[in-house]
C-alpha cells in the first residue's frame, strides 16, 4: 500500500485505514466479531494501519481492543481514538479508560473530539505526548459548518493531526483546511470519504468511466478514495465498515497510480 509521511516525524502511514463508528459497536457474539476480524485481517494484509475509534462509538474501542489482542496485530496497528467530554480530570480519566479499551499504552494518537473543550484536553495531550503515553496528538471534527473554528484552532496550534470531512460530493476542505494542513505541517485523517454513504448510492447506478483504469479502479468506492488521496495534502482515508468484501475494495484506493489534477476535476465535474 502507498504510504504518506506525517508530517511531523517524518514517519510513513498507509493510505488507506479503517474507522469504527457504528460498525464495530457489537456485541460478544462470534457471528458479529467474525466479520471485524476478517476486516481488520484483509486491512492488515494489503498494508494498511489505521484504526480510529472514540468513546462515542458505544462498544468500538472495546471491541477493537479485543479483536486486535485476540489476533495478536497490536504491532501492525495505528491506534487512533479520541477524548470526548469536558473538564481536565474527566478528560484524563476517559483517555485512561479508551487505553484500557483499546490495550493500547502508548495510544499512536489522540484526538480531540468534535473539538470539545480543546484548550483545556490539549494542555493534558501535550504533557502526556511529553510522558510518552501518546505518540501524536491532533482534533477532529465532521461538519463542513465546524471548519472555520476548525481552521482557527489549525492557525494557533502546533498539531501532528486533524480530521475532517472530505469527500467527492463534500470538498468544503480544499477550500482552506487541507492547505492550510500543508502549510502548517500537520497530517491529515480523511473521515466521511463516502460523503455519509449517500455518495456511493447515487454513483452505483452509473458505469465508471472509461479511464477508471488508467489508475488502477474497478469500483466506484476505489474512484472515490482515490479522488481523496489525489489531494497532496491528505494522509490517511478512514472508510468505516463491517464487510470484509468492502474493506477488501477500499484497500485496492491504496494501490497503485493515485489521479493528477486533470482526472481528478473530471471526478469532480461527475457529481456537481
Amino acid at each position: 500500500m502507498l504510504t504518506r509521511p506525517i508530517p511531523s516525524t517524518g514517519k510513513p502511514l498507509a493510505v488507506i485505514g479503517c474507522g469504527t463508528w457504528q460498525t464495530f459497536d457489537v456485541g460478544n457474539g462470534a457471528s458479529e466479531r467474525a466479520p471485524l476480524t476478517a476486516v481488520l485481517s484483509t486491512l492488515f494484509a494489503a498494508g494498511g494501519s489505521v484504526i480510529d475509534s472514540s468513546p462515542m462509538y458505544g462498544r468500538s474501542e472495546a471491541v477493537a481492543g479485543e479483536l486486535l489482542t485476540a489476533m495478536q496485530a497490536r504491532d501492525k496497528a495505528f491506534v487512533a481514538t479520541k477524548v470526548w467530554t469536558r473538564g481536565k480530570q474527566s478528560g484524563i480519566d476517559q483517555m485512561r479508560r479508551s487505553m484500557q479499551l483499546l490495550h493500547a499504552e502508548p495510544i499512536d494518537l489522540m484526538q480531540i473530539h468534535n473539538l470539545v473543550d480543546w484548550r483545556v484536553h490539549l494542555a493534558t495531550l501535550r504533557a502526556w505526548k511529553a510522558e510518552g503515553k501518546i505518540r501524536y496528538l491532533g482534533v477532529t471534527h465532521y461538519t463542513s459548518s465546524a471548519f472555520d473554528e476548525l481552521e482557527a484552532v489549525l492557525r494557533a496550534e502546533a498539531l501532528d493531526f486533524v480530521q475532517l470531512n472530505y469527500a467527492l460530493d463534500d470538498r468544503a476542505a480544499e477550500r482552506r483546511l487541507l492547505p492550510l494542513a500543508a502549510e502548517r505541517g500537520i497530517a491529515v485523517l480523511v473521515n466521511r470519504p463516502f460523503g455519509g454513504g449517500g455518495l456511493l448510492r447515487t454513483l452505483r447506478g452509473k458505469a465508471l468511466p472509461s479511464w477508471a483504469g488508467e489508475i488502477g479502479c474497478d469500483s466506484w468506492a476505489q474512484l472515490c478514495l482515490k479522488f481523496i488521496l489525489g489531494h497532496p495534502a491528505v494522509t490517511c482515508a478512514i472508510p468505516g465498515t463491517s464487510k470484509p468484501e468492502h474493506m477488501a475494495d477500499n484497500v485496492k484506493a491504496g494501490l497503485g497510480a493515485l489521479p493528477d489534477a486533470g482526472l481528478r476535476a473530471k471526478l469532480a465535474a461527475l457529481v456537481d
